[in-house]
């Protein structure tokens, strides 16, 4: 189904982002699932393509487009049938970056977010540790200053591209008395002393995305990589939350368009008792089902995407179609696999790694339930005694 949100230029332009997915992913996608990561040239080849810097100013190597221009980036490498691949090639600029782009200086922006742009450079976004997940003020990674420089100690855990990323947006406690108010943002490159890669971390889903845990022994970094101010690092986590939600949301909904294709394709060849299976009430009214399912998360997904790129308040929307859409996908994706039954449990069909890539749609980005706890404070319900 079409959308008002999209007009012809952006599906011109969707064209062109799909013809490169089907020509120079789609055909490679069971290789660097077995391999666990992408290869570096394909970075570099959707740099080249422009299709990195879609929401970002010209000035550093970007469309100067807008967020609709980047969603359309998102909604198509998900579409490639492998949410690994979408999330090597979208990690960096939808979650590692974004804190430079809107809160560093000209000169971090020239060393990180140019060469990224470009596909030079890839990063990850370092918050989650062992004993924090969604309740960042818990971190123990302790950042002290010294002089020109800050001292970083710790570990962080889950990190998306923490296997092969150049840089690392890491969030660090700099005063350790006033919780979430005391935790700055600094960039960490790779190479500096101090500074390993221990595991990398085997996943259910999502295994074209390398995933890995880090360590910060004593790593010494000027205090220009520090972004914006200090003590200011959670505002800048969260005011990218929405963004990420809304990428969550868009990656779910195209997961399940996909899904839903496979369905009804398999439902049409596939014979019992002399007819295809498409032709059993109980399939067709399951296909239905997921259909409406879909188009229900989708259009709160587009109506939180516009919302977000007029600058409006939008935090009630955007948790509502992370929410909506991480469960939606699940159930569509296990519908799928009920569908081609045997089949669909075998490793040869696509069908497998749907299912499986769904699952971290209701946890990645924040549970289900941290989005509910968020929208219990939104709708303003209070609790009674």
């Amino acid at each position: 189904m079409g959308h008002w949100i999209f007009n012809q230029d952006h599906e011109v332009f969707r064209g062109s982002i799909r013809r490169f997915v089907e020509k120079e992913i789609v055909p490679f996608i069971e290789g660097w699932e077995k391999a666990g990561e992408i290869p570096r040239f394909i970075v570099q080849r959707t740099g080249d393509l422009g299709f990195l810097g879609a929401k970002f100013p010209e000035k550093y190597g970007g469309s100067g487009g807008t967020f609709i221009d980047d969603a359309i980036v998102v909604e198509e490498f998900a579409r490639c049938g492998s949410g690994g691949v979408a999330t090597a090639l979208m990690a960096t600029t939808s979650i590692a970056v974004t804190p430079i782009s809107r809160f560093g200086s000209e000169d971090q922006k020239q060393r990180y977010l140019k060469p990224v742009i470009e596909g030079r450079m890839t990063g990850a976004l370092g918050i989650t540790e062992p004993e924090a997940g969604s309740d960042v003020a818990s971190l123990r990674t302790v950042a002290r200053r010294e002089g020109d420089e800050y001292v970083i100690s710790g570990s962080k855990m889950f990190i998306t591209n923490g296997a092969n990323a150049d840089f690392f947006c890491v969030a660090a406690k700099t005063d350790m008395t006033i919780g979430y108010k005391g935790i700055s943002l600094f960039i960490v490159d790779t190479k500096t002393p101090g500074f390993s890669v221990g595991r990398r971390l085997k996943k259910l889903g999502w295994r074209a995305s390398d995933t890995a845990e880090l360590f910060l022994d004593n790593v010494r970094i000027p205090v220009a990589n520090r972004i914006g101010e200090e003590n200011m690092g959670f505002y800048y986590v969260m005011q990218n939350f929405q963004w990420e939600r809304i990428v969550m949301a868009l990656s779910s909904v195209t997961m399940a368009d996909s899904a839903l294709a496979a369905a009804m394709k398999y439902s049409g060849e596939r014979s019992q008792f002399g007819h295809p299976i498409q032709n059993f009430q109980v399939l067709r009214h399951k296909m239905v089902d997921m259909a409406v399912d879909i188009e229900k998360a989708r259009n709160l997904t587009y109506w939180s995407l516009y919302l977000y790129q007029e600058g409006k308040e939008c935090t009630t929307e955007t948790t509502m179609a992370k929410s909506l859409a991480g469960e939606m996908v699940r159930r569509v994706t296990d519908a799928t696999l009920q569908i081609f039954g045997g089949a669909g449990y075998m490793m040869e069909y696509p069908v497998q790694r749907y299912w499986r890539d769904a699952r971290i749609m209701s946890i990645g980005g924040g549970t289900t339930q941290i989005m509910n706890e968020i929208l219990v404070k939104q709708l303003g319900i209070v609790e009674t005694r």
